[in-house]
């Protein structure tokens, strides 16, 4: 049973050191046993995580209850995925800075979207999480948007930047900004906005349901790259 909000943080810490940090995915993207074509597979399929992302907060802050204390917190990290309007800063085109590098030869349509199709496992991902907020209280949706991703993708992300920079997958030094801006500055101030509101709700009955959101929007994008994992290792 949870007490206080610090349990919840801690258990959904253990579900992101299971589920992420020690899955198969990360394992084997920091042990350099990935080849450059599977890096690049997993770049391009990433690339669309990425673009989606922004229809997952908008969703949610049409869940949000209609305080501005509720859906500014959302509103401020859609911002940051347009780079605050800043020309070229947009986390789209941020992206780019890496997936150029990484994969030299990648086919972009006119629109800059990879011609290579997107893969089921990130479409479902992106999918299950929109999906969640059209029934979702405004409760389970800030639940949903800190516990179950803000709060560790710093982490997450901070993890593939020290995998990426391998020494195999650096023959061209990567520019790994995108994933480093994440890590250091976006992600631990968007969790700390979701926190402030849900830090409010005590009861021992508020703390269960908002650490079961959290753990089941967790494990679908867990799950995301572990299904990516198996479709890299395929390429070999």
């Amino acid at each position: 049973m949870f007490t206080q909000y610090q349990d919840v943080e801690r258990a959904i810490d253990e579900v992101v050191d299971k589920e992420f940090l020690n899955g198969v995915f990360l394992t084997t993207l920091r042990n350099g046993e990935y080849t450059i074509p599977q890096i690049q597979y997993f770049a391009v399929q990433y690339s669309y995580y990425s673009r989606h992302f922004p229809r997952v907060l908008g969703a949610a802050i049409s869940a949000m209850a209609p305080l501005d204390t509720w859906w500014v917190p959302l509103a401020d990290n859609l911002w940051d995925e347009a780079g605050r309007g800043i020309a070229g800063k947009s986390h789209e085109q941020l992206y780019k800075t890496f997936l150029r590098l990484v994969y030299p030869d990648v086919q972009l349509d006119e629109k800059g979207v990879p011609v290579q199709p997107i893969s089921p496992a990130v479409l479902n991902a992106i999918e299950f999480f929109v999906h969640f907020f059209r029934e979702a209280t405004p409760l389970e949706a800030m639940a949903a948007v800190g516990l179950g991703s803000e709060m560790f993708a710093g982490a997450v992300m901070g993890a593939i930047a020290t995998g990426l920079r391998h020494p195999n997958y650096n023959q061209q030094p990567l520019n790994l900004l995108f994933w480093d801006v994440h890590a250091d500055e976006h992600e631990p101030r968007h969790y700390q906005l979701c926190k402030d509101i849900l830090e409010q709700f005590t009861s021992s009955d508020e703390l269960e349901l908002m650490f079961h959101v959290g753990e089941k929007i967790a494990k679908s994008e867990a799950m995301m790259y572990t299904q990516l994992h198996h479709e890299m290792m395929k390429l070999s």
